[in-house]
């Protein structure tokens, strides 16, 4: 996202990348980015928390006029738990994800049914 934040301020519209990567997001330079510790595709808070993804989403705009430099970034204060326990499964714990397959792989017989084949513009195409 960082990347294309930089095209989008080159076009005249500010941007805030909000990001749970910092080490991605320091080597992509946005031109700003507020940093949250927390899981991966939890970047505007814990589920079923709106207070605290409110108070997220604030401190993430208040970036517009905290961050004067291109490339800074704002640590927001939010701890995802009491310590860093959540870390040894979330990141150390290894890729539990399914095997990955050259195949596409469909989660309902109707989705298969539906691929057209003779699509020459498709990603994925059966053979």
């Amino acid at each position: 996202m960082g990347l294309i934040a930089r095209e989008v301020e080159a076009a005249g519209i500010p941007t805030v990348s909000m990001t749970s990567a910092l080490s991605i997001t320091r080597a992509v330079n946005p031109p700003r980015a507020v940093f949250l510790d927390f899981p991966l595709g939890h970047t505007t808070g814990k589920p079923g928390e709106p207070e605290l993804q409110r108070q997220i989403l604030l401190g993430a705009l208040a970036a517009f006029t905290e961050l004067e430099k291109p490339g800074e970034v704002k640590r927001l204060p939010y701890r995802w738990s009491v310590d860093d326990s959540w870390k040894d499964s979330v990141m150390r714990g290894g890729d539990s994800r399914v095997e990955r397959s050259e195949q596409p792989q469909y989660q309902l017989a109707s989705d298969r049914e539906r691929v057209d084949n003779s699509c020459p513009s498709c990603v994925f195409l059966e053979s």
